[in-house]
């Protein structure tokens, strides 16, 4: 289920960077303003995400889509070794499914220079300040996924949390670091690209900038660790990592 997921959200991202990237693109050659495609494929990519999460593997597996997401689970002790071993093994497998199916289906489009598999690379200012970014948005991502669940009125959003934060860091983050958050969504573009530059930014920084989070909710909520590792809970969905509903009070 996390393998289908993040192939599905690697496959869609190159689709979406080739209508919106790709220099013979109806799309690209209408739409002149860069800020504009992006804004668009932050609202696409932000939709799959959600829809992702809403979906009834999504539901099961917890939505995770993304190895950093579940090694601070397993920091947090939500998520057992070996589920999260083969959980990472899944999203790694996944991601470079889903661009080689890219790859096949756009007919080599995905790897025009303009386009490039939509791999993640440090932007102008360099590798420095590409960590930093990747750091500083991947913290805020895993701070929603850790909050928003845990609060009983606002648990049923905390997709919709999410792809607003996708679609914002698509629109302002991209330029910095190519707004990636996930190690697989970097490695599987990677190696059917064959570009590595930077590659160390992109498996450090978020999960660096993950646990940061993770240990900032212990602190504020007095070393109480999450409920659950799900994204979408309250579903009848089977769940290995919790055995009911959020406790009254959360």
């Amino acid at each position: 289920m996390e393998a289908t997921g993040i192939g599905l959200y690697l496959f869609s991202t190159c689709l979406f960077a080739t209508l919106l990237q790709h220099p013979h693109s109806p799309i690209r050659q209408t739409i002149q303003s860069a800020m504009v495609r992006r804004g668009l494929m932050g609202v696409a990519v932000a939709a799959t995400v959600v829809a992702i999460v809403l979906s009834p593997w999504g539901k099961q597996s917890g939505g995770h889509i993304n190895p950093a997401i579940t090694f601070t689970f397993y920091r947090l002790g939500n998520v057992d070794f070996w589920d999260a071993v083969f959980y990472g093994l899944a999203q790694f497998a996944g991601a470079a499914g889903g661009v080689a199916m890219a790859a096949y289906l756009l007919r080599g489009a995905a790897g025009d220079e303009a386009v490039r598999y939509a791999a993640t690379i440090p932007g102008s200012y360099g590798s420095g300040v590409a960590f930093a970014a990747e750091a500083a948005i991947s913290f805020s991502l895993m701070l929603t996924i850790l909050f928003v669940p845990n609060h009983r009125v606002l648990a049923r959003y905390t997709s919709y949390f999410v792809g607003v934060l996708y679609a914002v860091f698509i629109l302002f983050e991209t330029p910095l670091s190519g707004m990636s958050m996930n190690p697989a969504r970097t490695l599987g573009p990677a190696l059917q690209a064959g570009y590595w530059h930077g590659l160390w930014v992109y498996f450090l920084a978020p999960t660096l900038g993950m646990l940061i989070a993770s240990e900032l909710f212990l602190w504020v909520r007095g070393g109480a660790g999450p409920y659950c590792a799900k994204l979408h809970h309250a579903n009848n969905k089977r769940c290995i990592f919790c055995q009911g509903p959020l406790p009254a009070g959360s």
